[in-house]
């Protein structure tokens, strides 16, 4: 299909979870986490993300986990550097240029507190930004033909990341219900070897007007099949959107 036919797909998109001005508007995006899974115990993390305050600006690639490895601690990211923090700021350890540094993805891999925080941060920066993240300058969209799923009729969207934005996988392809809500996304994350997931997303909720799916998870994708269980599980309560020119009014709160 034609660019202009995913453009007709981002603006349904775009107004569904909440309308595009009202997401260029959006500044910090701030949320309780609390994701864990058999992926995570796998890795030696198993608690890591287990209950932390997630912050995300949504106008530069930054997230802050508050809480992270322990109380009074935070793990900051960026693409090209991670850091863990005490209270104060001061840093107590950090890496440089941190997708380099991960482990080739095998049945003993273990990552430690750092790569988790990679994976995580741009992780959550991705979740938590978009749709906004599809409207940002060099990301590329193409509507799909749709798919039936259970008797719904989902329209994709492949989308074309360009290098600077960190993300799971260059090619993603997003699935939405014939409401514009995001209901699937499939990619194969570089950090895990590049193997090929599932990740579904539901109990959509609206915040100051912006819609958030608040549960996901993962499912693995094994010659060509889905997995029946997932392997990451992934929940947001309290989330607070904060907003340039002062807090906007509520639309739609649930």
């Amino acid at each position: 299909m034609s660019n202009a036919q995913g453009t007709e797909l981002l603006d349904l998109v775009l107004e569904a979870h909440g309308g595009r001005e009202r997401w260029s508007r959006a500044t910090t995006v701030r949320a309780r986490l609390h994701m864990v899974g058999p992926t995570w115990k796998a890795l030696g993390q198993e608690r890591t993300f287990a209950g932390v305050d997630v912050a995300v600006e949504m106008h530069e690639q930054r997230t802050v986990f508050t809480g992270f490895t322990g109380p009074g601690m935070r793990g900051v990211y960026t693409p090209d550097r991670v850091a863990i923090e005490d209270e104060s700021g001061a840093v107590l350890q950090e890496r440089h240029a941190p997708l380099e540094s991960f482990p080739i993805q095998g049945e003993d891999t273990r990552w430690d507190s750092l790569h988790a925080l990679y994976f995580g941060g741009y992780g959550m920066w991705n979740y938590l930004t978009t749709p906004h993240l599809l409207t940002v300058s060099g990301v590329r969209t193409e509507e799909l033909e749709p798919w039936q799923v259970d008797g719904e009729r989902w329209r994709r969207l492949r989308v074309t990341f360009p290098p600077h934005i960190r993300t799971h996988s260059t090619e993603q392809i997003l699935h939405y219900d014939e409401s514009g809500l995001l209901r699937r996304l499939d990619y194969a994350p570089y950090v895990m070897g590049s193997r090929h997931a599932v990740h579904r997303t539901g109990a959509h909720r609206t915040v100051s007007g912006l819609v958030f799916p608040t549960h996901r998870y993962v499912l693995p994708v094994q010659d060509g099949r889905t997995g029946p269980e997932p392997v990451i599980i992934l929940d947001y309560t309290d989330i607070t959107v904060d907003f340039s020119h002062g807090p906007q009014p509520p639309r739609g709160e649930q």
